[in-house]
């Protein structure tokens, strides 16, 4: 019994033994197994770890001398654009059988005619009221030369009656011959002459007055003569040069007053174009001449015309045309601009238009103003230069980052006049972060372009 006991007691240690011994089996077996599978595997050779390179394209520096072009943009526009108006009312009887929108009138020839009915009439009035004055003036020429003689024949009835009266006085007091009464009357036929003498002094005297009042109302009378003659001729409305219609609002029977605009033409003889350029490139870039015109005050009188090129926007690989920089137009301190134009002539134009469209009125485009020269400076692509004014270049086949001084950017180029030496070779691929001393193949050499 006691037997019995101590086999139940050693049970679950033994059962504790034998599983252990069990696990230390598969474990061995497993780790025998593992052993004898990698015994199996191969192992990887072993590759050296080599830099690789990279690609990109070079350009070798030359310094050279590049001319400065700056680039604005404007509108074409006719030098020369009139609006007309009448200068007289009254109803349209005739209108130019092209007065339409894009048609050609040339210099002299009739836009619109005016009813001219009313300014016919004022001008026949006009013409008599001056033949009137004409007339009046003649008269008192006339009168005063009549008087003038008269006068003469009044002036010898004044002495005769003088002498009579003092002979008859006399005789009355010295010799009492006679009567009183008859050297009263003698008297008063003296007093009568010199009477008509006065009379006719005076009217002689006021002729010149009455001649110079008549010639004023004549020269008034010649002025409405030349109003209404004038008002006449303005019936018919010409046109003052050989021009192009821009606009037309006008109609046969219409109604129009003095100072309505009617029609728009423009002189397409000579265009110009006003360019606004950023005051701070106009500072550096424009040439001015060292003397200036002292009537011009303090003007931009130095400016230098020089020919300019002009392309079309919408033909920016078509053809171009020349212009000549012309002068400033204005200043305006609130954009920083500088607006010069650019002028040019039809002519020349059309002489080198070539089957192409011509340059006209309203066409947006771009010019090219050749300014001054960049000395020893580096042309280099715009993507070669970080916008930290920074280039790599290649020293050993390593990349090496260098900062310059920019002097200009230009579209696809950047100028650069610090920084860099003749014979460098700089990277002109555009790299994002690279690391410093990087190794470099180049994979093409870029040609070193000029501007002309």
């Amino acid at each position: 019994m006691e037997l019995n006991n101590h086999y139940k007691a050693k049970r679950p240690f033994m059962n504790v033994l034998f599983r252990i011994f069990i696990c230390i089996v598969i474990l061995g077996f497993g780790l025998f197994g593992m052993s004898k599978l990698a015994s199996l595997k191969k192992p990887p050779a072993e590759v050296a770890m080599k830099e690789r390179p990279i690609r990109v394209e070079a350009l070798t520096l030359q310094s050279q001398d590049i001319p400065v072009f700056i680039t604005g943009y404007g509108e074409v526009r006719a030098l020369t654009e009139v609006m007309i108006a009448p200068e007289v009312s009254g109803r349209v009887v005739m209108t130019h059988p092209r007065l339409d929108v894009g048609e050609i009138v040339l210099a002299g020839e009739t836009l619109f005619e005016i009813d001219a009915t009313n300014y016919q009439a004022s001008l026949a009035e006009a013409r008599a009221s001056v033949q009137q004055f004409r007339n009046v003036i003649a008269r008192f020429r006339k009168q005063s030369d009549s008087d003038t003689d008269r006068l003469k024949t009044l002036q010898r009835n004044q002495d005769l009656a003088a002498a009579d009266f003092e002979r008859l006085r006399k005789l009355f007091s010295n010799d009492n011959v006679g009567t009183r009464s008859g050297v009263e009357n003698a008297e008063k036929a003296f007093n009568t002459a010199t009477d008509q003498v006065d009379q006719m002094n005076q009217a002689l005297a006021l002729y010149p007055i009455q001649i110079k009042e008549a010639e004023s109302n004549l020269a008034s009378a010649e002025a409405r003569l030349s109003l209404a003659q004038a008002n006449l001729e303005r019936c018919l409305v010409r046109a003052p040069f050989n021009g192009r219609v821009k606009s037309v609002a006008l109609e046969k029977g219409q109604f129009v007053s003095p100072g309505q605009q009617v029609l728009t033409l423009a002189d397409d003889s000579t265009l110009e174009i006003q360019i606004p350029l950023d005051s701070l490139d106009a500072r550096k870039w424009l040439q001015f001449s060292n003397t200036s015109l002292p009537q011009n005050g303090a003007w931009f009188s130095a400016l230098k015309q020089v020919s300019s090129r002009i392309q079309w926007t919408e033909d920016k690989q078509g053809h171009s045309w020349k212009g000549t920089l012309h002068r400033v137009v204005k200043f305006d301190q609130k954009t920083r601009t500088l607006t010069v134009a650019v002028r040019f002539s039809s002519r020349d134009v059309i002489s080198t238009a070539n089957g192409r469209l011509p340059l006209v009125d309203g066409m947006f485009c771009s010019v090219s103003i050749p300014g001054r020269t960049l000395e020893n400076v580096f042309q280099l692509p715009r993507q070669a230069v970080s916008f930290e004014n920074t280039v790599h270049v290649i020293i050993d086949n390593r990349l090496k980052t260098l900062p310059v001084e920019v002097v200009r950017i230009d579209g696809e180029y950047t100028y650069v006049s610090g920084g860099l030496n003749n014979g460098d070779t700089v990277v002109t691929t555009r790299l994002i972060d690279p690391l410093e001393n990087s190794l470099l193949e180049i994979t093409r050499h870029i040609k070193q372009e000029g501007r002309s």
